[in-house]
């Protein structure tokens, strides 16, 4: 048996990517994936497929098992408007299930593609790398397994990592009617499970981080997952309200990096924030920025000092206007960052309350929110959670591990 695989496997080396599976019996079943297809970034030597080093590369968790599969469809043939490049590695996980869109032959599973450019706007006709029938992309496992594979097979000076699907913020299924009580990201439908906001940061720690995390999804942009993530990623891109089904517009930030490949990664989570704000301008509802996260532990502290001064004040008619008051998103305990703390910096008679009050709100400014781009004239690039009353799964975060925002949410009730 053991000399058959090895056979097998020699073979695979010969005629391209393979997918291997055991079943219970010990039998082998190999579908081979893009026989004979040449990638133009890979080199083969005679131990090893060895990738060339280039400036970026783009990996992109395309969750389409849920309602979304059609916008999935629709967002990889964007990226085949650009497609990779001699300095840019394009590659995408897509996953679908039955009972949405036919579209492409109407296969199920998950692929994952080498993207490529053509002029084909409604066939994904990029190669296939590997394909999986039966795939859990509600998984941080599986999708920190991808992210693993593909740094091996095409490693870059730089990576961007794009979790593409529903979104619900900090907490921890796909249905957009009980995601107010089980938050997280990349709902997948089949399996019935999605990755949470600890779970988020688990799969970044195991991939050894990525410069840029952007979340193509509902809800994310929030300061208990940015902080979750802070020390995995250099910069996070998300939206603070939902976002339309159609979500990122991807060629119209990949064509400025394939145009520019050496561009650092505050610059591209700029291209990124500023495609979707030029997308959906004519929106008034939508919202994207771009979060420093190496700012965050700073930015604790100032949160604390301020949240320190109000309680101190028993000022709560003042926090609790603010709370009513302060631009609120999809959900009505998510509030803008910026604009809470303005309304009650505005407001206090408390000479304390009001210096800390200034000072986060020049750090947020100022330092953590690098780039915003909103429909909303008091959505400032930063969500954070100030509910009417308490939940307890807010203690497994770090944010409130770290900080006393969950001491100001008891206070404030």
């Amino acid at each position: 048996m053991k000399l058959l695989i090895l056979a097998l496997m020699s073979l695979m080396a010969i005629n391209g990517y393979s997918e291997i599976n055991f079943d219970g019996n010990s039998s082998l079943n190999i579908r081979e994936i893009s026989k004979d297809i040449e990638l133009p970034s890979v080199k083969m030597d005679k131990k090893v497929a060895k990738a060339e080093l280039k400036e970026w590369t783009v990996m992109v968790f395309v969750n389409a098992k849920n309602n979304l599969e059609s916008y999935g469809l629709k967002d990889v043939n964007e990226m085949e408007m650009v497609g990779s490049s001699d300095k840019v590695n394009v590659v995408a996980e897509l996953g679908r299930i039955s009972g949405y869109s036919s579209s492409d032959g109407d296969w199920k599973g998950c692929r994952r593609y080498y993207i490529q450019k053509d002029n084909d706007t409604n066939n994904i006709t990029s190669p296939v790398l590997l394909e999986t029938p039966k795939c859990d992309m509600g998984s941080w496992e599986y999708m920190a397994d991808f992210v693993k594979w593909v740094k091996e097979k095409y490693p870059a000076k730089k990576y961007v990592l794009i979790v593409w699907n529903h979104g619900s913020g900090w907490n921890k299924g796909g249905d957009i009617s009980v995601l107010l009580n089980e938050k997280g990201i990349s709902y997948d439908d089949e399996t019935g499970n999605h990755i949470t906001t600890p779970q988020l940061r688990m799969a970044l720690e195991k991939i050894g981080g990525v410069d840029i995390l952007g979340m193509d999804a509902c809800l994310m942009q929030m300061i208990e997952v940015a902080y979750e993530i802070k020390d995995y990623t250099q910069y996070i891109v998300g939206s603070e309200e939902t976002e339309p089904g159609d979500g990122y517009t991807y060629n119209t930030w990949l064509e400025p990096l394939v145009k520019n490949p050496t561009a650092d990664a505050r610059t591209l989570s700029k291209y990124m924030v500023d495609s979707y704000g030029d997308h959906y301008q004519s929106e008034s509802d939508t919202t994207q920025s771009s979060i420093d996260a190496k700012s965050l532990k700073d930015l604790a502290k100032l949160s604390d000092d301020f949240v320190n001064a109000l309680i101190a004040s028993n000022d709560l008619t003042n926090a609790k206007n603010a709370r009513t008051n302060a631009q609120k998103f999809y959900y009505s305990s998510n509030k803008d960052f910026y604009h809470f703390t303005k309304l009650i910096t505005d407001t206090t008679q408390v000479s304390d309350v009001k210096a800390k009050g200034e000072a986060l709100l020049n750090y947020l400014k100022n330092n953590a929110i690098v780039h915003n781009r909103s429909g909303y004239q008091n959505a400032y690039g930063l969500a954070v959670y100030v509910p009417t009353s308490y939940t307890t799964s807010y203690d497994d975060l770090i944010w409130a591990k770290d900080t006393k925002w969950d001491d100001l949410i008891k206070w404030i009730k």
